[in-house]
């Protein structure tokens, strides 16, 4: 019984030091092969040009940035050329550029970020909830904090006259990916826990609405697009820009529709590489002496955007409206968002405010190469696995978890059937030797 008490609690030990090692590893990329090993500009392109040829891409647009500048473009399309201008669905990453026009709204006067939303509200309101519905704030909104549970995920609408209405959407999206309910609601306390809802952006669309007095696209394109001379961005598709929106494509090479969406500032900015680069220069200090936010916000607002306002186990996840992927040097992080839905499109933007520099992907046709790339371009840069890598790292951590726990187990095990097979019995045929004498009859008294 103590060999075996013994055996498993160094099986324990060992399994336990294993998942340590296998979790330590992968947060420090141990595991993990980029696409290339040179964070050299040159080398990383002609890596992403392999992976392209590779894989199957629809539509390719990239951009590397240096210093806030463009250092290298590269394109690659399955069919209709593709070039800096080509507009592309945005995706989520419209959520970081959507977040934009509520930071400018407050600057406008026209709204508090930590004002109940209610207090703005007429044409629809927050269901009922045993939690306190006048804690969901615009901040709450844009970090995810608010303690909304519909995790949407919208799915969109092939025919544009099947599109819902805004208040229709938020009370229950017929387009809500496959297992989410489509109910925008509140279903945990505000501010307890962080949880991604797509549905707080619709209802920030509705918020710029209601507070504006102008739909969301005409406030976003007046407010942000047309000051920043992006002349390819919108969240409604016209027939002006129509004729250089990219194609779409399944995984399996076939064409896919293009879908349209009730939640515009979620999931609906169409954009080109050209006007995202304009984006990523609005964070930074520009080499022609333009200020950070180009006028159009101060620095003070631009760098609140990019402050913790979640962390998990100790690590900063997201800001206002972004995402903070890896911490870096003067308390600062890599930031920016991602963009992903089906028919695949992927699109990533990776920013460092540090040092200007950065990276651009717009895709379709293939799930997750843009963050994928995004995520290399973050490991090659600093040596870091970033929160998304990690994420899609996981699968294969926990499968070497796994695996070394079992190999563990085996080990005990064959080790303890090892000893037990050649530890040496006693022979049947010895005999004790006798622990009294014979009793002596001739002293015996009677």
């Amino acid at each position: 019984m103590k060999r075996i008490i013994k055996y498993t609690l160094a099986a324990i030990v060992f399994s336990f030091v294993w998942t340590i090692i296998a979790v330590y590893g992968s947060l420090n990329g141990w595991w993990h092969k980029p696409i290339t090993k040179n964070n050299d500009t040159d080398s990383f392109v002609t890596a992403v040009k392999e992976v392209n040829n590779s894989e199957f891409v629809g539509n390719f647009a990239m951009a590397i940035m240096k210093n806030g500048e463009v250092e290298k473009e590269f394109f690659y399309s399955h069919n209709k050329p593709v070039d800096r201008n080509t507009i592309f669905q945005a995706s989520s990453l419209s959520k970081f550029v959507s977040a934009v026009g509520i930071m400018k709204l407050t600057e406008m006067g026209k709204m508090n970020l930590d004002t109940p939303v209610s207090v703005y509200l007429t044409r629809w309101q927050l269901p009922p909830s045993k939690f306190d519905i006048e804690q969901v704030t615009a901040r709450k909104l844009l970090s995810h904090t608010a303690g909304l549970t519909d995790e949407l995920g919208y799915s969109g609408f092939e025919n544009p006259d099947s599109v819902q209405t805004l208040e229709a959407s938020l009370t229950k999206a017929k387009d809500a990916d496959k297992g989410k309910s489509g109910k925008v609601e509140v279903g945990i306390q505000p501010d307890s826990r962080w949880k991604y809802s797509g549905g707080g952006y619709t209802l920030l669309q509705l918020l710029i609405e209601e507070t504006s007095g102008q739909s969301f696209n005409e406030f976003m394109v007046e407010n942000l697009f047309k000051p920043l001379n992006m002349t390819s961005s919108t969240y409604i598709m016209n027939d002006t820009l129509n004729n250089r929106l990219c194609e779409f494509f399944n995984s399996n090479k076939t064409s896919a529709p293009h879908f349209y969406y009730s939640s515009l500032a979620a999931t609906s900015l169409y954009t080109s590489l050209a006007d995202m680069e304009i984006f990523f220069q609005l964070f930074l200090p520009s080499n022609n002496g333009e200020p950070i936010g180009r006028g159009l916000l101060s620095p003070s607002t631009l760098k609140s955007m990019r402050e913790a306002h979640w962390d998990i186990m100790g690590e900063k996840i997201f800001g206002l409206g972004c995402m903070l992927y890896i911490g870096i040097e003067n308390n600062e992080d890599i930031f920016g968002h991602d963009g992903k839905s089906t028919p695949p499109i992927n699109t990533a933007i990776r920013i460092n405010p540090v040092t200007g520099d950065g990276l651009i992907v717009l895709e379709t046709g293939n799930p997750d190469l843009a963050t994928r790339i995004a995520s290399d371009w973050v490991f090659l840069k600093t040596g870091k696995v970033d929160t998304l890598l990690f994420t899609m790292q996981s699968g294969k951590m926990f499968k070497m978890i796994l695996i070394g726990v079992i190999v563990i187990l085996l080990a005990a095990i064959g080790m303890g059937l090892k000893r037990n097979l050649f530890t040496p019995l006693a022979s049947p045929y010895t005999h004790p030797s006798p622990t009294t004498a014979p009793h002596d009859r001739g002293n015996r008294l009677e």
